[in-house]
């Protein structure tokens, strides 16, 4: 199963906007910074989706059903508050999801996320933050009609110094843990631990570019149960990448993060794997109503399975959005990602171990007031499938209606 949010939890569209100003870098904070004090949120939405459980083609779906409604409400305070050079940004926000058909789906969600960014004199300055995530598990690589919710902890702390006008040395620590209602889904617990250091040029023209290692400990506290015994998940990864950030015109960005990246986990069948990692993502805003983005990726990437213990993914996406009117967005977005799985020691099958992940996204945002947005989107999703895993091919549609108020 990979870590990423299942097709209902879909964000509304004032409060993201209004989070990403909110959490911005302290150097970047006061370009955009959102207005002080205590405001409220509040959000009611609808969805459908045609194969809600991601149930593949070639195995019956549960109950004899596939697709599925449900109504979503969401209610909660944005707190920003700047004394003197330091800024306190605080985003809280309670959900309720209820499904019609697969009713024991029905959960509480809870995003909390809190950071204080400090500074102190003219060359110090970072930020420290928690955060906490309670959502319902996706579906894509898990066959299941039970109810899974997943809790995510973090903790951070990072810290900068400027050396010189040009040159800044940066160190961060984050610490991420992962907790799984189901019982037979807690084998996928754990907790990760990364620490980097940065060496960051940043000449006159705004551009940047910067030297980051990083060491990423993974424990998994439960041992996963095996024909040979149990399995130790537990790895370590070291990263040398060099981060970009390139304002090549006016209206064209360029950001880079890649270089080389050594794993080591045991239950993998060498034992380590090496290679180069990185992403790339390059936004064109010219003069007009539409924007561009891309994106291009390579990465090591989790996955919970007796069989294999993590995938090498590789992926491409585009997007656009369309500035129709003063009170109308209209944006677009595909993705393809293939995934090559990493057999464990125990694997002893033959064939392909790799299969693929294609997605699109149309998503209206109408700003019929100020402090009101309605939206609505679409979204396909479909998973190529690989027998060897027991992942079979399946497609999805979802259809989303969301209306929220920040005042």
């Amino acid at each position: 199963m990979k870590h990423s949010r299942p097709p209902t939890r879909v964000p509304l569209a004032l409060l993201p906007a209004l989070v990403g100003a909110l959490f911005l870098l302290p150097g970047a904070a006061s370009a955009a910074e959102p207005e002080e004090g205590l405001r409220l949120y509040g959000g009611i939405g609808w969805g459908y989706d045609d194969n809600l459980l991601r149930v593949p083609d070639n195995r019956p779906a549960f109950g004899g059903r596939k697709s599925d409604r449900w109504r979503q409400a969401e209610a909660g305070v944005v707190y920003n508050k700047r004394i003197s050079r330091q800024r306190v940004a605080v985003v809280a926000k309670a959900s309720k999801v209820n499904f019609d058909h697969f009713q024991q789906l029905d959960y509480d969600g809870r995003d909390l996320q809190g950071t204080w960014f400090w500074e102190v004199g003219n060359k110090f300055e970072g930020q420290v933050g928690a955060l906490y995530n309670r959502t319902l598990a996706p579906y894509t690589d898990f066959f299941s009609d039970e109810r899974n919710v997943r809790e995510q902890r973090r903790q951070w702390v990072d810290a900068g110094y400027k050396m010189h006008p040009s040159w800044k040395i940066r160190t961060g620590f984050t610490r991420d843990r992962y907790e799984y209602e189901l019982l037979r889904q807690r084998w996928n617990n754990r907790t990760e631990r990364a620490s980097e250091a940065e060496l960051l040029y940043t000449p006159r023209s705004g551009s940047s570019v910067g030297l980051v290692a990083r060491r990423v400990k993974g424990v998994y506290p439960f041992r996963r149960p095996a024909a040979t015994g149990v399995l130790v998940d537990d790895f370590t990864q070291d990263e040398l990448k060099v981060r970009v950030n390139w304002y090549a015109t006016g209206s064209t960005t360029l950001q880079a993060l890649a270089g080389y990246v050594r794993r080591e986990q045991l239950s993998f069948g060498e034992g380590k794997t090496s290679g180069f990692n990185g992403r790339l993502n390059a936004t064109y805003t010219p003069k007009g109503k539409i924007s561009y983005n891309a994106s291009l990726w390579r990465e090591f990437a989790p996955i919970e399975s007796t069989i294999v213990s993590y995938t090498l993914n590789r992926g491409v996406s585009a997007g656009a959005t369309w500035q129709a009117t003063g009170k109308v967005k209209v944006e677009g977005n595909a993705a393809y990602e293939q995934r090559a799985y990493n057999p464990r020691e125990a694997f002893s099958g033959r064939g392909e171990l790799s299969d693929s992940l294609r997605t699109a996204s149309l998503r209206a945002t109408w700003q019929a007031k100020r402090k009101v947005a309605v939206s609505a989107g679409w979204q396909h999703q479909s998973r190529s499938g690989s027998q060897n895993l027991g992942l079979g091919k399946f497609d999805a549609n979802t259809v989303m209606v969301n209306a929220n108020v920040l005042f």
